[in-house]
C-alpha cells in the first residue's frame, strides 16, 4: 500500500513539474512573440480601414519581424490609430520618411503591419512618433476589377466570333476574299505576271551591261565594290 501511494506521489509530481515546464516555456514563447522581454519603444500611425489588422499581429521592416500592434483605436469615422510596439534595436533604420502599409503574409494568411524602407537620408524616428500610411487595397475592389475585366473579354469574345461566322460565310472584304474563288484566281495570276516582270527586268538589266553603252559604267561600279571589299578587309 505505501509503495502505491509513493509511486502516485511520484508520477504525480511529475505530472507537475511539467506542466510547470510546458507553462514557463509558452510563456517563453509568446513573451518572445510579443517582445515582452525585449526592450521597445512605441510607434502610432493611421489608416482609414485596417482591413482585418489585428491587436498581437506582427510587424515586418525589410521583409524582418521587428514588433507587433500593441493598440488599435477607432478615432473617428474616418481615422484608426494603431499603435506599434518595435524592438528598440531596430530603431536607428528607421527614418521619419517611413512608411506604413497593411499586407498579409501570403495568399490568405494573417494581416501584418509593413514598415517601409526610407530612401532618403532622414532622421531616425523618436518614441511615440507617427509614421505616414499608405491605405491598402480592398478585396472587394479587386474582385470588381476582375468581374470588369472577364465582362470585357466575354464581351470581345462574343465579337470574335461574330466576325469569323462572317468571314466563313463569305461577307465582308476579308470573306469575299478567302471564299470568292475568282478573286483568289485574279490574285495568283496577277502575283504569276509580277513574276514575269521582275524576271523580264533582270533580263534587261543583264543585257545592259553587255551593251557597248552601259559597259564602261557598269564596269567602273565592280571595279569600286570590289575596292570596298578590300578595304574592308585590310
Amino acid at each position: 500500500m505505501e509503495e502505491h501511494t509513493s509511486r502516485f506521489k511520484i508520477r504525480l509530481g511529475l505530472f507537475i513539474i511539467g506542466g510547470l515546464l510546458l507553462f514557463v516555456t509558452a510563456i517563453f514563447i509568446i513573451g518572445k512573440q510579443k517582445n515582452m522581454f525585449n526592450p521597445v519603444f512605441k510607434l502610432t500611425t493611421t489608416f482609414y480601414n485596417v482591413s482585418g489588422l489585428q491587436v498581437g499581429n506582427n510587424i515586418r521592416f525589410s521583409g524582418i519581424n521587428v514588433g507587433t500592434v500593441d493598440n488599435i483605436d477607432i478615432i473617428n469615422d474616418s481615422t484608426v490609430r494603431i499603435d506599434m510596439l518595435i524592438r528598440k534595436e531596430i530603431q536607428k533604420y528607421i527614418k521619419t520618411d517611413c512608411n506604413t502599409a497593411i499586407g498579409s503574409s501570403g495568399i490568405i494568411g494573417d494581416k501584418l503591419l509593413i514598415i517601409t524602407q526610407s530612401k532618403t537620408n532622414s532622421e531616425v524616428v523618436k518614441d511615440g512618433q507617427a509614421l505616414m500610411s499608405v491605405e491598402p487595397v480592398e478585396t472587394d475592389a479587386i474582385l470588381g476589377s476582375l468581374k470588369v475585366t472577364a465582362s470585357n473579354a466575354e464581351i470581345i469574345s462574343y465579337e470574335l466570333a461574330n466576325m469569323l461566322i462572317k468571314i466563313n460565310n463569305g461577307k465582308g472584304t476579308l470573306g469575299r476574299l478567302i471564299q470568292d474563288t475568282a478573286i483568289a484566281e485574279n490574285l495568283n495570276q496577277t502575283i504569276i505576271n509580277l513574276k514575269k516582270g521582275t524576271r523580264g527586268l533582270d533580263e534587261n538589266m543583264e543585257a545592259a551591261k553587255h551593251n557597248f553603252l552601259f559597259k564602261n559604267y557598269y564596269r567602273k561600279k565592280a571595279a569600286k565594290e570590289q575596292k570596298a571589299i578590300e578595304d574592308k578587309r585590310k
